[in-house]
């Protein structure tokens, strides 16, 4: 596998990265400016003095959001897991 070089910049600095793909690189760049959006939405809407609080709040951001997901995705397994389980005791009662 070929590993491809990748320089990402995130709130002015440069990371030098390593990835597998061309899908993981334009993964890796996209993330980035996502990132990069995100910064500059919190400089313009707060009084943001450190770049490392900026980075902060868009750690939380994404974070929150990535377990808020996480919460809905296991909510609606347990409700096709129910529904399944009910599905299973219909056709069982029927076929006994």
């Amino acid at each position: 596998m070929n590993k491809i070089k990748v320089n990402v910049v995130i709130a002015g600095r440069t990371y030098p990265l390593i990835v597998n793909s061309t899908e993981e690189e334009e993964g890796m760049r996209k993330a980035a400016k996502n990132i990069n959006d995100l910064i500059l939405s919190f400089e313009q809407s707060y009084a943001v003095a450190d770049k490392q609080d900026v980075l902060a709040m868009c750690a939380l951001q994404y974070a929150s959001k990535l377990e808020i997901h996480t919460i809905k995705a296991l909510k609606e397994s347990d409700k096709i897991k129910n529904k399944i389980d009910e599905l299973t005791d219909i056709v069982a009662t029927h076929l006994t």
